[in-house]
Parts: structure tokens; C-alpha cells; sequence
């Protein structure tokens, strides 16, 4: 039930604090063909987001990443490198 009261001192909590929670999220990369492409990646991902936890499937072009960061600045940040990225 929502209206118990743990969920609501929990939730008081959140919002004093005002803190950010890290996100899973997962991108469509092309053009990654290699390591050194991967470590590209990630470099991009880590000097936005030092913590980030970053997995890449470079045959399938898929990037899960787990940052505090908005989505929008973790796209910026790969295409800044030189790779698409899709949703």
C-alpha cells in the first residue's frame, strides 16, 4: 500500500536528500569494429561519469550502462567519439 507510512518517511527521505540514483540503460552503438573502439567508448562514458559501470557487446553493438547521468548526456558523449547511437 502506498499510503504507509514507511513508504512515506522513505520517500520524505529521497527528497531530502534530493540525490541522484543510478540508471541501467542500454544503447544501439554502430560502428564499433574493435577494441580500441570499445575503449573509446568507454573513456567517453567514465570522463562524464567516473562511477559508470559499462558493459559492450561490440558484435552486437549494445552498450548497458549503469551512471547516475542523464541519458541524454551519455548519448552526447559516445556520438561525441564518432559513433551513432540509437535508442
Amino acid at each position: 500500500m502506498l499510503d504507509s507510512p514507511i513508504v512515506v518517511r522513505f520517500t520524505m527521505k529521497l527528497l531530502y536528500q534530493n540525490q541522484e540514483f543510478e540508471m541501467n540503460q542500454s544503447f544501439q552503438v554502430s560502428g564499433m569494429t574493435c577494441g580500441h573502439c570499445e575503449m573509446a567508448v568507454k573513456r567517453a562514458v567514465k570522463q562524464l561519469d567516473p562511477a559508470a559501470d559499462i558493459q559492450i557487446d561490440r558484435s552486437t553493438g549494445k552498450v548497458d550502462v549503469t551512471s547516475e547521468q542523464p541519458r541524454e548526456q551519455l548519448v552526447k558523449a559516445i556520438a561525441d567519439e564518432g559513433y551513432a547511437v540509437a535508442a
